[in-house]
């Protein structure tokens, strides 16, 4: 498998210990972590495989590191690349808006053919997320406000996922 690069957005660092367990999990040595803050477009082609974890703020709204960051994510040119999304967002606070900053990112995202690794909707309650496709999620949900416990389990599932995708 060629090397990940994992893209993030962390405001309060749960979306960052979520992209370092998923680090752990690729491998330190096949997988590089990068702030979006600190992510200039360059760093991001250099990658074939991509992982972007985001955050949901208030009632749907992406990430403020993401949002600055994402009108130059759709100029980039993602043919011959795979990517996979996260999102974190609280079901219980949110029902109407779960993991929304996941879905803003996807509908925001250049190629979607080039998105792997959706998730199922199995064991969560909300009423509505934009980040909801197909019966699916686009990516992996977490919650770490109301299901913190279930976290690394997920990670770990999604991550055998998406290396079957990326190799």
């Amino acid at each position: 498998m060629k090397k990940v690069g994992i893209f993030f957005g962390s405001s309060m660092g749960q979306t960052k210990r979520a992209a370092k367990k998923l680090q752990t999990i690729i491998g330190k040595d096949n997988a590089d972590l990068h702030d979006i803050k600190e992510t200039l477009p360059e760093t991001i082609l250099k990658y074939d495989n991509l992982v972007f974890g985001t955050s949901a703020w208030g009632v749907g709204d992406m990430q403020d590191d993401w949002e600055a960051f994402i009108d130059t994510l759709v100029e980039l040119d993602f043919t011959g690349k795979k990517v996979a999304l996260f999102g974190l967002g609280d079901q219980k606070e949110y029902p109407g808006s779960f993991v929304d900053g996941l879905g803003t990112l996807y509908c925001r995202f250049p190629d979607k053919s080039s998105i792997i690794g959706e998730w199922p909707l199995d064991g969560y309650t909300y009423y509505f997320s934009s980040a909801e496709k197909d019966g699916q999620f686009v990516g992996l949900a977490l919650d770490e406000v109301c299901q913190p416990r279930k976290t690394a389990g997920r990670i770990k599932k999604w991550a055998e996922i998406i290396i079957k995708g990326f190799n």
